[in-house]
């Protein structure tokens, strides 16, 4: 697998850095998608979501123009799995912040993964954004292959299952598609929500549960 490339919001253009590591700073917002040879699911859904996150924190940023580039740097061949950032200084205006795109290339797809439950209560500072808790996930997921799993399953102080340290879950029940319901804090799944937007179109039955690991043994 090649070395991601990285390029920084610089006069309102895309530049290529070639050192990562002077970047520095609070990673406050994340997104990021699977492309297939030029194609992606919903890209603007992922774009709508990463810009209602940012103007939440810097209201007067323009976006637009760094998402058109994005998609123009995007290859139309190849697997690949961009991330778009909003990075904010710590010792500065927390308005402010760097726009930086990740050109990456794509992870093996997995068909099956096994799960491990965290052992203490979902530990993110911020839930329902992706980026603040991004390295929390890695490191509950290394503790998860420590396990001899591929992914840690966060729950709730009672024990519910609420999602995946970096996947969203659901399953089905007999015939029924299921995942955890709006009543506990998971990040606003674009791909979750498609699935069950399919499931739909099909004539399936989809219902919210609430559950806790041994409940979906088996499933």
């Amino acid at each position: 697998m090649s070395e991601e490339q990285l390029f920084t919001l610089q006069k309102n253009t895309l530049t290529k850095v070639s050192h990562p590591e002077t970047l520095v700073g609070y990673l406050a917002v994340a997104d990021s998608w699977l492309v297939e040879n030029g194609r992606a699911r919903h890209l603007q859904a992922h774009y709508d979501r990463f810009t209602n996150w940012v103007l939440q924190i810097s209201p007067h940023l323009e976006i637009g123009n760094f998402l058109e580039q994005v998609t123009r740097l995007i290859p139309k061949e190849g697997s690949w799995f961009p991330r778009i950032e909003f990075v904010t200084d710590p010792n500065s205006d927390a308005k402010s912040g760097q726009l930086i795109f990740r050109l990456r290339e794509a992870p093996e797809l997995l068909r099956t993964i096994s799960l491990w439950s965290f052992s203490e209560p979902d530990p993110r500072a911020n839930p329902l954004v992706k980026g603040p808790d991004l390295s929390l996930g890695l490191q509950m997921r290394r503790a998860a292959q420590m396990h001899g799993a591929e992914e840690a399953v966060l729950l709730d102080p009672q024990g519910f299952i609420v999602e995946g340290a970096l996947t969203s879950l659901v399953w089905f029940r007999d015939e029924v598609l299921c995942a955890p319901g709006d009543d506990l804090d998971w990040i606003p799944s674009i791909t979750r929500r498609e699935i069950f937007s399919i499931a739909e179109s099909m004539g399936m039955q989809t219902r919210d549960e609430k559950v806790k690991p041994a409940d979906l043994v088996g499933l």
